[in-house]
């Protein structure tokens, strides 16, 4: 095997690795177990904002130089930084660092450990998560090489058992626009989002191993890519399957949590609910001290050291110790006005990005930008529960707008503005790293 092959497969099994978060397993079987017969729709939805859109995401920012601030940044700096900083707070405290410890509660204490409370189990994992986030410990990095393959070897046994001995089968379903329903419940992995941080990390990796050339990373990234996406496309896949064929075995208000529990019991009994509980809770972990230590070292590093990295931890810990005690499915709805307000201004910088040279006035990139926000911040008040509805009623004959895409006419409309200005000699020009 030649040395570039060798590397794309460890790169692509490293991109697998960071993007197979254990607290993603719980949307696949339940946007299934809404989609029904339609699961197959809302998996092809799913797969492109859990899986292209992040993929796209790393190749974008290493075209852009390498960091989410490097990607922004052809809009205006401020913008840039901005949108990094909002990021960061959306994987780290306000969202996904909760989101672990209440994933674990849920799947891997209360339904084995009776009579601890949300509070205690938040208190001992931020506890746990803080000692390794501060001390650095390698500890973390080999139990995560153990753990990745544990899980996924409890999940091949539940979902090769759920595809040849099914529960049940894969009919009806409550999804209307299976297709949009399965895009937006993407965003709540917040893949696409992490994919411009971990950028950094796969460059940072392309470059030790001798691939100094922007041109060389986006292409070895490119096929690396393509494993993780077949490895991360039948996990999906299996359980989104899974959800579809247990429509009618359980309540139609079932929780994302308990219907893991309930399929992976069903198909393997207490064992495997103990098996995937366990797996879960402890990937939850590693998940969480490494997204703890990333908020640290960013906070760190943008006060220039006037905020110390352990106090910015402490604080990370404390703030989602108390929020994870609220529940899964209340951080989830959390999320949403959040993630439809980012994900559109996330998806068309990285698709103007991998343009290339097509696209050089940040005019473009600002305009398709504020055609995005135009409708994804009016998305964003309808699901906090505070709508506008003339401008609702407005939005909704945009066409695509039914389907769960509004924002896309308007960008495209901002991006064309902005030509038209860059054509006027409005705005400068975005600069291309050396090498592309």
């Amino acid at each position: 095997m030649s040395r570039k092959a060798n590397d794309v497969i460890w790169v692509g099994l490293a991109l697998f690795a960071m993007f197979f978060g254990a607290g993603n397993l719980i949307f696949p079987p339940f946007m299934g177990f809404l989609a029904g017969s339609k699961w197959s729709i809302a998996l092809l939805g799913f797969l492109i904002t859990g899986i292209g859109m992040p993929l796209m995401g790393i190749m974008a920012s290493a075209r852009a130089g390498g960091s989410v601030e490097h990607l922004a940044d052809r809009v205006s700096p401020w913008f840039g930084r901005v949108l990094s900083l909002v990021i960061i707070l959306a994987i780290g405290p306000l969202l996904a660092i909760p989101r672990t410890a209440a994933t674990t509660f849920e799947m891997g204490v209360r339904p084995n450990l009776s009579g601890i409370t949300p509070a205690i189990s938040s208190l001992i994992f931020f506890a746990i998560t803080l000692f390794f986030a501060l001390n650095r410990k390698k500890v973390v990095d080999k139990i995560g090489k153990i753990l990745t393959p544990f899980l996924l070897f409890t999940l091949a046994l539940i979902i090769l058992k759920g595809i040849f001995r099914p529960l049940g089968e894969a009919l009806g379903g409550s999804l209307t626009n299976a297709f949009g329903s399965g895009f937006r419940e993407g965003y709540q992995t917040m893949d696409t989002l992490a994919s411009v941080v971990f950028a950094e990390i796969i460059i940072a990796t392309m470059v030790f191993k001798g691939y100094r050339q922007i041109s060389d990373q986006v292409k070895m990234t490119s096929l690396a890519g393509v494993i993780a996406a077949v490895g991360l496309g039948l996990v999906y896949g299996g359980l989104a399957y899974l959800g579809a064929s247990s429509v009618s075995l359980f309540p139609a208000d079932i929780e994302r949590t308990n219907l893991l529990i309930g399929i992976a019991q069903g198909l393997l009994g207490n064992g495997g609910k103990i098996a995937l509980g366990l797996a879960v809770s402890l990937a939850c972990l590693t998940t969480s001290i490494g997204l703890t230590a990333t908020v640290g070292d960013y906070f760190s590093t943008l006060s220039k050291g006037k905020l110390r990295y352990q106090a910015v931890c402490i604080a990370t810990c404390a703030f989602s110790a108390v929020f994870a005690t609220v529940g899964v499915t209340t951080i989830v709805k959390v999320a949403v006005p959040l993630l439809v307000t980012v994900y559109p201004i996330a998806i068309v910088l990285i698709l103007l990005t991998m343009l290339g040279r097509l696209v050089k006035h940040r005019a473009i990139y600002a305009g398709a930008v504020v055609g995005a926000l135009s409708t994804s911040l009016f998305d964003a008040l309808t699901s906090a529960g505070v709508p506008v509805a003339a401008v609702n009623q407005w939005i909704s004959f945009i066409p695509f707008a039914k389907s769960g895409f509004p924002w896309i006419l308007p960008a495209l409309a901002g991006g064309m503005v902005g030509l038209i200005l860059a054509k006027a000699g409005i705005g400068g020009q975005v600069s291309e790293p050396p090498g592309l």
